[in-house]
């Protein structure tokens, strides 16, 4: 189960409550990362891939995954790195390490194959892909770190990719919502857990198409904004298999 921690953040001082996000792994058994509770948190000053991702092992398969580095973004503009110690899953516990993911499936480089998902890793590859498949070409990892999940961008585009075992609540895809209109961009959100229902009503009065992320890596349509986003593709898809060779 989740844990809920005080967390300090070394630049102002202030102290915020931070909930400890669970992660699917392919068994279907949460994974939990577990913080380092005698070590204190680090601002984020630059971004590095690698350093953005954990490995832990579940504790009931013992499969090992790469999960996104707890982080907490204060009120102040900074963002936080939570240490981390390990994970635990299943009946019993299993500890992890930080551990560096492949880079061929880096987003803006995914196969051309479908992407099963087993890690969030592979949530960002397929989300990445299916990017792809709606024209968009330079999909890269987003400047901004989302209120939860994994931001990629291309341009014009705002994308939110959740692999964690919650629900998307509304205030997580009307903050998506709001980065993309201070970068007066189109945004969507890819999620594998679903959506609270008033997270598909606010995204349907704000027009964000919602994604659902099935275990083989396909995107499906959850409203009718995303849903005119797959007929687009289903239609370009069409288009391009009854041209001549």
């Amino acid at each position: 189960m989740s844990e809920s921690v005080a967390v300090r953040c070394p630049a102002c001082r202030r102290e915020r409550l931070y909930t400890v996000p669970s992660y699917l792994c392919a068994c279907g058994v949460p994974v939990t990362p577990a913080l380092d509770q005698g070590a204190a948190p680090t601002a984020v000053v630059h971004r590095a891939w690698d350093e953005d991702w954990i490995t832990l092992h579940c504790g009931s398969c013992g499969r090992a995954g790469q999960w996104p580095h707890p982080e907490l973004g204060c009120p102040c503009g900074t963002a936080l790195r939570l240490p981390v110690t390990g994970g635990t899953g299943g009946a019993g516990g299993a500890g992890g390490a930080r551990g560096t993911p492949p880079r061929e499936r880096e987003p803006g480089t995914p196969a051309a194959r479908p992407v099963v998902i087993r890690t969030a890793l592979d949530a960002v590859t397929a989300a990445a892909l299916y990017l792809r498949r709606l024209g968009h070409g330079e999909v890269r990892r987003a400047d901004q770190r989302p209120t939860r999940g994994i931001g990629l961008a291309a341009p014009g585009l705002l994308a939110q990719v959740d692999p964690s075992v919650r629900p998307a609540a509304l205030r997580d895809v009307e903050c998506l919502w709001l980065t993309a209109m201070t970068e007066s961009a189109d945004c969507v959100y890819f999620c594998l857990a679903g959506y609270a229902d008033e997270a598909r009503a606010g995204a349907d009065r704000l027009r964000v198409p919602l994604f659902l992320l099935d275990p083989t890596g396909t995107a499906r349509p959850v409203n009718a904004a995303a849903a005119a986003l797959e007929a687009e593709v289903l239609r370009d898809d069409g288009h391009r298999r009854a041209q001549p060779p």
